[in-house]
């Protein structure tokens, strides 16, 4: 037994080496910045809302002497043996270092694109996990569908015609005359051909429903969960609970016994206060059973809280649970003394101004920051500066992929040197103002490094379709996971961060001194105002910031 949970262990610090997580809501673009090989590429896939559909890849790159560009999807479940060949993704006419091509998803659940180059530097591959599942159900337009029913009935009426003629009029030769006998004949082979065409199109219409339901039954739906709050002397912990009952489908892809640890936490919990979005909060709640977990509330103001937590599991499949959360009173201040069992030393939170001029809201934490706009310098907690290196009241289009850069700087104005905060030099969390957008973003783009990692375990490994027999059963999973995460909580920060990076590139930006600078990949999926939190570590201390955008 000991020997199989430390094979476990050793398996699940291998996919969750430097992981970050790909999560959202209303905002299904998958981002990547980084390289295939040694070409250095931006990447925007954006896949379909229907399975079977297509992905569109659009590709940024700068270096030249690229002679083809291919991509294909990848399956976790498959293995190499249900990996197709690649199709071409060609050049954008007037766009230098432009490319964009389709890829067909064939198959919902955990799966990817590769991406393969080729030019004068040699053959460069990488995976971006993309989350392939159904989330929507298309409807026909109703002048399409009385059209197809016209031509469906002059179609039967047509077969029906053909099939009596030929079982009467066609039998009668050019001189004999039709009589009562063949008008009979043409009768019974229009009736019978009628019952047989009504039976075929019964059939046709069973067969359709059938898939229709399973269509449905596969769709994608958010898990559900119930946040409440519990007072215990002067702390107040807030319990979220994942209603298990909404895991009818994809019972495999999103097994709660099975999650791992996302760059070091099992997961990652946002709170916003709804309307204003003044209020921010970024915790790591700890696994109570398989569907419970807890966390410590920090002093937030009273008010409405929207509610995300990112999870991550042995698939490689991410996903956002939502919830709303009521707070009637400020919370009591953290007492670490007797906080440690329900605290985390990576929680942060913070105020800033409300997002809404006309807003009300104004009842704030002690931890204030003022929010910054595109070009414009802003004070953070510790004295440093914060910019967002854009022109001043630059607006943004939907749709279009930018690299969202944000510079800091110290007390004396040069350039700050940033620390890795849960193995990143930066997080990011952007949202919508009326709640209908959420994304969790890093450096590299918002995919799941965990999903990437662990579809190239898969093909290193296996080759064949998953047996599930084979895994691990889920206590002996689940606790050699929680034995995982209680020991990258208890290793010193340096250490921490060094096993979370892994053989991420952390060198020191060529533009930049030092690690003043971080970049995130990123592509508004719609218009309007939007509020970004950044995330980020100097002098061992959390350091927080936001942005306001306005979007075309």
């Amino acid at each position: 037994m000991i020997s199989a949970m430390k094979k476990i262990s050793l398996f699940i610090l291998a996919i969750c080496i430097s992981l970050f997580s790909y999560a959202h809501i209303g905002s299904p673009g998958v981002t990547f910045e980084g390289k295939a090989g040694t070409y250095a590429v931006m990447v925007l896939i954006t896949p379909p809302d229907v399975i079977p559909g297509t992905a569109t890849i659009d590709i940024y790159t700068s270096i030249s002497g690229i002679h083809s560009l291919g991509a294909k999807p990848v399956y976790w479940f498959a293995g190499d043996e249900g990996t197709p060949t690649a199709d071409e993704i060609l050049p954008v006419a007037g766009e230098p270092g432009h490319f964009r091509g389709i890829v067909w998803l064939m198959s919902a659940g955990t799966s990817g694109i590769e991406l393969e180059i080729r030019g004068d530097s040699g053959i460069g591959k990488v995976i971006v996990p993309v989350m392939a599942v159904s989330t929507a159900q298309k409807e026909m337009p109703a002048s399409l569908g009385w059209i197809l029913l016209a031509l469906c009935i002059l179609l039967v009426g047509l077969m029906i015609t053909i099939i009596s003629a030929s079982v009467s009029d066609g039998l009668v030769k050019p001189s004999e005359n039709i009589g009562a006998k063949i008008i009979r004949k043409r009768w019974i082979g229009a009736g019978v051909s009628a019952v047989l065409l009504i039976l075929i199109l019964w059939g046709g219409k069973s067969w359709w429903n059938n898939w229709s339901d399973r269509y449905k039954r596969f769709t994608y739906k958010p898990l559900q969960a119930t946040s409440t709050l519990t007072q215990h002397q002067n702390r107040t912990t807030l319990e979220f609970r994942i209603d298990t009952t909404k895991l009818a489908n994809l019972v495999y892809t999103r097994r709660l016994s099975y999650m791992i640890p996302d760059h070091g936490k099992l997961m990652h919990m946002f709170l916003v206060r709804a309307g204003s979005m003044d209020v921010f909060a970024h915790l790591h709640p700890q696994r109570k059973d398989s569907a419970t977990y807890i966390t410590q509330l920090p002093p937030l103001p009273a008010g409405k809280y929207l509610v995300f937590a990112d999870i991550t599991r042995l698939t490689g499949f991410s996903e956002t649970i939502p919830d709303t959360l009521e707070i009637e009173s400020k919370t009591p201040a953290i007492l670490t003394s007797v906080d440690s069992s329900f605290s985390n030393r990576d929680d942060t939170y913070f105020s800033t101004n409300a997002i809404a001029k006309e807003s009300g809201n104004i009842s704030l934490t002690d931890n204030i920051v003022v929010c910054g706009k595109p070009g414009v310098k802003t004070t953070l907690a510790d004295g440093s500066t914060a910019i967002w290196e854009h022109a001043p009241n630059a607006t943004f289009t939907a749709g279009a992929l930018y690299e969202l850069t944000f510079s800091i700087q110290d007390e004396n104005g040069a350039p700050a040197k940033l620390e890795p905060y849960l193995g990143m030099m930066g997080h990011a969390v952007v949202m919508k103002d009326d709640g209908s957008t959420y994304i969790h973003l890093h450096p590299v783009g918002n995919y799941s490094m965990a999903s990437q990692q662990t579809i190239l375990t898969r093909f290193e490994q296996e080759t064949g379709p998953v047996q599930w027999a084979e895994i691990a059963p889920p206590r002996i999973f689940m606790d050699s996971v929680d034995r995982l995460v209680a020991h990258l909580d208890a290793l010193p920060e340096e250490e921490r961060n060094k096993t979370l990076m892994g053989t991420m590139d952390h060198t020191t930006d060529s533009l930049h001194a030092e690690h003043a600078v971080v970049k995130f990949p990123y592509a508004f999926p719609s218009p309007g105002n939007y509020r970004i939190w950044i995330q980020m570590k100097r002098n061992g201390k959390i350091l927080n910031s936001a942005f306001d955008a306005a979007v075309n």
